[in-house]
Formats: structure tokens, C-alpha cells, sequence
């Protein structure tokens, strides 16, 4: 077909067309590109939508992250700590009870006694707290099991003893208690 030659179906729209004013044809015109428009205008919207709830959840994430990181920054340096205080702990422990009243041990047991107070102070302050254990079930989540003992006094799977303090930070596990757990007797 040559350019001269037209088309059947270009030859029926220009016929439509031929009957119809030319105002109403740059209106037709208009009116589609309005419309086409309209149609971006609305996509655009929506992506300004979606981008705005993006950008809120993404601020939100960072928001918690900051809080978490706030809130157990100190968790690896607590757990250092707890091992100094486990030592304190000790030392009192070994100190006889009549050497406690002796003039000589009298000041290094309070002094002892007081440091162990601002450690519990301390530790209070930083939301670490010590996990109960002794005559308790045995919880997995809180509590390491290292024996168990057959015991007719106790419920099989309660703690009997305790051998070494847990704790947790705020609403996480920090360290486990190290305990002992009833068994029925053989």
C-alpha cells in the first residue's frame, strides 16, 4: 500500500470525524488528556501514600533499635560485673561467724557487706534483677539444671539448691541460675 492509498479502517475514523466540528474535536482531545491526567495524578498519590508509610515504618524500626540498644547497652559489661559480685559474695560466705565480731575483720566485713549493697543499688538501678530459683519449679527459660538429686521432701523438678545466681536485664535473660532439681527417690 502506498502512502497515498488509505487504509480501510483510517478511511471509517475519518469519516466519523468529517461530520464533527473541529472545537469538539480538540474537546474530545482535551478531555482525554484531562482524563489521562487524572490518572497519574491518582498514581502519583498513591505512590506518595505508599512511600509515606514506608518512611513511617522505617522510623519506627530505628526508634525501637535506639530504645533497644539503649535500654541493653550495659547487658555485656553487666555480665562481666555479675562475676565480680559473685566473688564478693563468696568472700563474705567464707568469712567465719566468729571472726565477723572479731575487732580486727569487723571494718573489712562492713566494708565488704556495704560494697555488696552498692552493687545490688547499682544493679538495681540499670533494671538487673536477680532470677528466684530456690523452691520454685524448674523454668528452662531462667534456670541451668547441673544436678539432680533424688529428694522425698520436694516435688520432682524443684529447685533445692541454688549454685550459682541468675539474673536478667529489663525483660531479657542475662545469665541463668546454675541449680540443683528434686528427683523422685529411686
Amino acid at each position: 500500500m502506498s502512502d497515498n492509498e488509505t487504509r480501510p479502517h483510517d478511511a471509517e475514523a475519518e469519516a466519523e470525524l468529517a461530520g464533527v466540528p473541529e472545537d469538539l474535536k480538540e474537546q474530545d482531545t482535551a478531555s482525554n488528556e484531562l482524563a489521562a491526567l487524572r490518572e497519574s495524578l491518582e498514581v502519583a498519590k498513591q505512590d506518595v501514600l505508599y512511600a509515606k508509610a514506608e518512611t513511617q515504618n522505617v522510623r519506627r524500626r530505628l526508634e525501637k533499635d535506639i530504645a533497644d540498644a539503649r535500654a541493653y547497652a550495659a547487658t555485656s559489661f553487666a555480665r562481666d560485673i555479675l562475676s565480680v559480685s559473685d566473688n564478693l559474695a563468696r568472700a563474705l560466705e567464707s568469712i567465719p561467724a566468729d571472726l565477723r565480731e572479731d575487732d580486727k575483720f569487723k571494718n573489712l566485713v562492713t566494708g565488704l557487706e556495704a560494697t555488696g549493697r552498692e552493687i545490688e543499688k547499682v544493679f538495681g538501678n540499670h533494671g538487673i534483677t536477680r532470677i528466684a530459683a530456690k523452691g520454685l519449679p524448674l523454668d528452662p527459660h531462667q534456670h541451668q539444671a547441673m544436678m539432680e538429686v533424688p529428694s522425698a521432701e520436694h516435688e520432682p523438678g524443684t529447685v533445692i539448691q541454688e549454685l550459682q545466681a541468675g539474673y536478667t536485664i529489663k525483660d531479657r535473660l542475662l545469665r541463668p541460675a546454675m541449680v540443683v532439681v528434686a528427683k523422685k527417690p529411686d
